[in-house]
C-alpha cells in the first residue's frame, strides 16, 4: 500500500484520533507515541486536510487579515519622511 492509498483509505474516526494522539503525545490506550509515529500521523493529518477538509478548517488554518486591520500588508504607514542617512564623524 502507498501513501496516497493510506490516505484514502483514513476514515473521519482514525483521523480524529490521529489528531488527539498528536495532541496529547499519546495513543488512547496511552502508549507513548514515537518520534517517527509523531511524524507520520502529523503528515497523515496533513495530507487527509488537503484531500477531504475545506480550507478554512483545515489544521493550523490561520485566516488573512481583513482590510481594515493594522497588520494588513497592503495599508502601511508611509514613514519616509522619517528615514534619514547616518552620519559618519571621523
Amino acid at each position: 500500500m502507498d501513501f496516497q492509498q493510506l490516505i484514502d483509505s483514513i476514515t473521519p474516526d482514525i483521523y480524529e484520533s490521529l489528531k488527539l494522539a498528536v495532541e496529547r503525545g499519546k495513543w488512547p490506550d496511552g502508549k507513548k507515541l514515537t518520534a517517527t509515529q509523531r511524524e507520520h500521523s502529523m503528515q497523515a493529518i496533513i495530507a487527509y486536510d488537503l484531500r477531504h477538509i475545506p480550507e478554512d478548517q483545515r489544521v493550523g488554518y490561520i485566516p488573512p487579515k481583513k482590510k481594515t486591520e493594522p497588520c494588513d500588508t497592503n495599508k502601511r504607514p508611509d514613514h519616509s519622511e522619517d528615514l534619514q542617512p547616518l552620519k559618519w564623524q571621523s
